[in-house]
């Protein structure tokens, strides 16, 4: 189950672009200089890159920090989605994202890669970035005390 349109505008109702509720997201990064197919790109520092890099490499939206400005070369149509924080941004799309997946029963589904390359991030979070392995460690919290995860 690949993260929608429809759950980022859940998520982060303040978003400039065209409204694509078919745009489904296989790839999440921090980096834009990674290929990322149908991609969401979340520039969390300075480190990440340009959005016509992404772009370029295959975003088709970004959660974007709500007093950066946007550039100029960016798409009108480009959703982007506005967030004070995009590490607590990122964090609510992962806890979201794990809820989403685990309350499906299909045995085996197209899920969204998540490709964050930080490396401050990764030290502070264990050098991983797998939702059920995060939510084990206690890196998240569970908001409903039901970690169980996927076999």
């Amino acid at each position: 189950m690949y993260l929608a349109f429809n759950d980022l505008v859940t998520l982060f109702s303040d978003f400039k672009g065209v409204k694509e509720a078919d745009h489904l997201y296989f790839t999440i990064t921090d980096n834009a200089a990674v290929a990322q197919p149908r991609g969401l790109f979340i520039p969390l520092n300075d480190n990440s890159g340009e959005l016509l890099d992404a772009i370029a490499n295959g975003a088709i939206a970004a959660i974007w920090e709500r007093n950066k400005p946007i550039p100029k070369y960016a798409p009108n149509h480009f959703p982007i989605f506005f967030t004070d924080n995009p590490i607590e941004g990122m964090t609510q799309l992962l806890r979201f994202y794990y809820e989403k997946i685990n309350g499906d029963n299909a045995k085996k589904m197209n899920v969204t890669k998540f490709v964050f390359l930080n490396k401050k991030l990764l030290k502070e979070n264990k050098e991983t970035y797998d939702i059920a392995v995060m939510l084990e460690k206690g890196l998240l919290k569970n908001t409903n005390d039901n970690s169980e995860g996927r076999e």
